[in-house]
């Protein structure tokens, strides 16, 4: 690929091409190309092996053919064509090694989504509000249960039991200078200061999250978008995608950052601190070190009462961009929980004789608080969601509107099960006999003996799924039969085509099957709590006497949590490390986050970057330069997700300049997967009003496509939208034209269906510089296509 040079193809103000001639001949049209998840090359979108990049980085550019890189000053030439572009955006997910360290960042993404997912509604600004607070405060628990976790293993499992105990110490003896008996008593061997040693791990990992929120902050959300001003009376029924300040959250995740970072600190600095305090409030403790420690642990609850008081303040103002920082705020309240750290390390460290290190570390019913207040909020979160969805309802919300919840409980879980696997997995490396250390909190123990009940319930629901697609596959056989009349059948074929129609159906099951793994897990971690509290044994000393089919159940059930526990940790690791060095590893990391971070970080800071911040003021700016420089006639294509950011960007579009741009969408998950699991932002009446306020909207989807689908639309939107469902494959067996068996093509490829090509030539042949064409709707002189949609929109 070559770097154009000069401004070709930019359309800016200095230099705004060749507007319409003076003989009213129409002036260059544009057709830009947004591709989807997984992304690809300029080459492949524009068909041509030589591409220059007119606009843009090496983050994010706008490519066009080297023949097309002046197309502006030769608008002749592109009589009854249009100039194609192509917006390649695939690095924003998937670049260099780093971006597989946020694999350690998954809990926190999932959450961030939750937080999107609320129900629409009118009119109940409280329990919106609340509804936000209620996810914000659920990620603040998984910051706290991770650092908790790398507390768990650095200052309980490493530096309090196995330095304190000979055996576990003598096992490992890079130990040995912790160890009170291997050291002979060294400087280092009493328990306040390996623990003060040990909060370095923790600390550390802290570090490293404020460095990668920082680091990404500074690189997405301080792209601003274009700005303008927004309708005095914004009409309800549209999304808030189209206000000004939506993809600029600059200030609430600074804001949060430091909340989040504080909340970290304090938590290492507590770890280290109160088991200190709670000595020198004992028998053996000294008078004067016990006022230091209650002194400390209140300072360490003002602290954490000020973290839950940012956190809950709500900042987002969506209606303006808000460039303004609270810089006092974040950067003081981190300073402050540093210096709280700093002095519990001084506190802790402090000589003490006679303490010495047994059993588990004080305070390991934190695991047990953190998850108790994770199930409250998600109680909490579903009421909430359940009022906004009964105040609007919406039959196609994922759920009935309890997707937030859903979602946000799977999120809880995941932090659970990637801390308590590595709480596991380092007991176990420690202590291989079994004999010499108590090892992680008895809660953890819990929490990986229900992964196997809940892998049982999640294997029953796929039996069900399987099921039900053989079902439908065999349902399916006649419909395509149907579809390809007068052709000779090939029942092999015939199987083929109808179980790939089967199979992508499962993408409107995905609601059902996360309300039950959701619900399940709920139910069996509020199980798990339960027995961790009332018993404080693991599952198998606690049914120890009972039935022997419970006590075998039960240690089944330990043995296998533990070990698939240990697994899911190696895999972790493993994907990890072949990420960091394998790009074609780290692009299928950036698939999942193609779809996991389009959304800004509004409930956690530390979550992966909102790609979106980027690319749609990257199109929105496109878009709003090539109208203003020529005068109009624009099409944005595009393909899978591609089309959500398309979307996007026509909504932050000034209305004059949104009334000249027509959309084509392939492939598109707007409704099938945004519309039901976003319903807010992307609900029917969203889309009903982008299909009012585009000049054109035309949507191409294939019944094999598990991702793409209708839009759906009310009345008479619907067919003027959505063409009928394409052929696929295009010819059932051999044909003059297609001599050699046409592939299932199923979410791909749809450029090279003729209906691509002539649904694009519609859309250009509408547009006019001068005013947009006017609007049919199904009415009866409207012209219908061959397929049965409409010529007009």
């Amino acid at each position: 690929m070559e770097e154009a040079q000069g401004p070709a193809g930019t359309g800016g103000q200095d230099d705004p091409g060749p507007r319409d001639g003076t003989d009213g001949r129409p002036g260059t049209a544009l057709e830009l190309l947004v591709h989807g998840v997984g992304g690809t090359s300029p080459a492949e979108m524009l068909d041509d092996p030589r591409t220059v990049r007119v606009t843009g980085d090496h983050i994010a550019a706008v490519f066009r053919r080297t023949e097309d890189a002046d197309a502006e000053s030769r608008p002749g030439d592109y009589r009854g064509r249009p100039v194609p572009e192509a917006y390649v955006w695939c690095n924003l997910t998937s670049g260099n090694g780093t971006r597989a360290l946020w694999l350690l960042l998954l809990p926190f993404m999932v959450v961030n989504l939750a937080h999107w997912m609320r129900p629409r509604t009118q009119g109940r600004t409280r329990t919106v509000r609340l509804y936000g607070l209620l996810v914000r405060l659920a990620g603040l628990t998984l910051t706290v249960l991770l650092v908790a976790a790398a507390c768990e293993v650095a200052l309980d499992l490493v530096a309090w039991q196995c330095a304190g105990t000979h055996a576990c110490a003598e096992r490992h003896s890079w130990l040995g200078f912790l160890s009170p008996r291997m050291s002979d008593g060294g400087w280092w061997s009493t328990p306040g200061r390996r623990l003060a040693l040990a909060a370095a791990v923790p600390a550390a990992l802290t570090g490293l999250l404020w460095y990668l929120s920082l680091r990404t902050w500074r690189a997405y959300e301080s792209q601003q978008p274009m700005d303008r001003e927004t309708d005095a009376e914004e009409d309800p029924a549209r999304t808030a995608l189209g206000r000004p300040g939506f993809w600029y959250g600059r200030r609430l995740v600074a804001r949060l950052r430091a909340a989040h970072t504080a909340a970290a600190l304090l938590t290492v600095a507590a770890a280290v601190g109160v088991p200190a305090a709670r000595f020198d409030r004992g028998p053996d403790g000294s008078a004067f070190l016990g006022v230091l420690g209650l002194l400390l642990e209140g300072a360490l609850a003002a602290g954490a009462v000020v973290v839950v008081a940012v956190v809950g303040r709500r900042g987002r103002s969506e209606r303006r961009l808000d460039r303004e920082l609270d810089r006092h705020l974040v950067r003081r309240l981190p300073l402050a929980a540093l210096l709280l750290f700093v002095l519990a390390l001084l506190y802790g460290g402090w000589a003490r004789p006679g303490w010495t290190s047994a059993g588990r570390l004080p305070g390991d019913m934190t695991f047990g608080g953190i998850a108790l207040v994770q199930g409250l909020l998600v109680l909490a979160l579903a009421a909430a969601a359940h009022v906004l969805h009964r105040g609007l309802p919406d039959p196609r919300a994922a759920i009935r509107g309890l997707g937030g919840p859903a979602v946000a409980m799977l999120a809880c879980a995941l932090g659970g099960v990637m801390s308590g696997g590595v709480a596991q997995r380092v007991s176990d490396w420690l202590d291989g006999t079994g004999t010499s250390i108590d090892g992680p909190p008895v809660l953890l123990t819990w929490q990986a003996s229900v992964i196997p009940p809940l892998l049982a319930v999640v294997l029953l629901l796929c039996a069900a799924l399987a099921r039900h697609t053989w079902r439908l596959a065999r349902a399916e056989r006649d419909a395509v039969r149907g579809d390809h009349p007068g052709e000779a059948g090939d029942p092999g074929r015939t199987r083929r085509i109808a179980f790939t129609r089967a199979m992508a159906t499962l993408t409107d099951r995905a609601p059902l099957l996360v309300a039950i793994v959701s619900a399940t897990t709920l139910l069996l971690g509020a199980g798990a709590l339960v027995g961790a509290l009332t018993t404080d044994r693991t599952p198998a000393d606690a049914t120890r006497g009972s039935y022997a089919a419970v006590h075998g159940a039960a240690q089944i059930a330990q043995a296998l949590g533990s070990w698939l526990l240990g697994l899911g940790f190696i895999l972790f690791v493993t994907w990890g490390r072949r990420a960091y060095k394998d790009a074609s590893a780290r692009r299928t990391i950036g698939i999942l986050w193609d779809v996991g971070t389009f959304w800004p970080r509004a409930a956690h800071p530390f979550a992966p970057p909102c790609y979106a911040e980027r690319a749609v003021p990257d199109l929105t700016w496109r878009m709003a330069t090539w109208t203003r420089a020529t005068g109009g006639r624009l099409v944005i294509s595009g393909h899978s997700q591609g089309s959500v950011l398309a979307a996007s960007a026509a909504w932050q579009l000034e209305p004059s300049a949104r009334r000249r741009v027509a959309l084509l969408t392939y492939g598109s998950p707007l409704e099938r997967l945004y519309g039901r699991w976003f319903p807010a932002h992307f609900g029917p009446a969203a889309l009903a009003s982008l299909r009012e306020e585009v000049d054109c909207w035309r949507n191409l989807y294939r019944r094999t496509d598990p991702i793409g689908g209708p839009m759906r639309l009310p009345g008479d939107s619907g067919p003027a939208v959505d063409r009928a469902p394409l052929k696929d494959p295009l010819t059932y067996g051999r044909t003059e034209l297609h001599p050699l068996p046409a592939p299932v093509l199923g979410h791909s490829d749809y450029q090279t269906d003729p209906a691509f090509a002539e649904e694009r030539q519609r859309l250009l042949a509408r547009l006019r510089p001068e005013v947009p064409a006017p609007r049919h709707t199904g009415r009866p002189d409207s012209v219908p296509a061959a397929d049965g949609g409409h010529e007009d929109c």
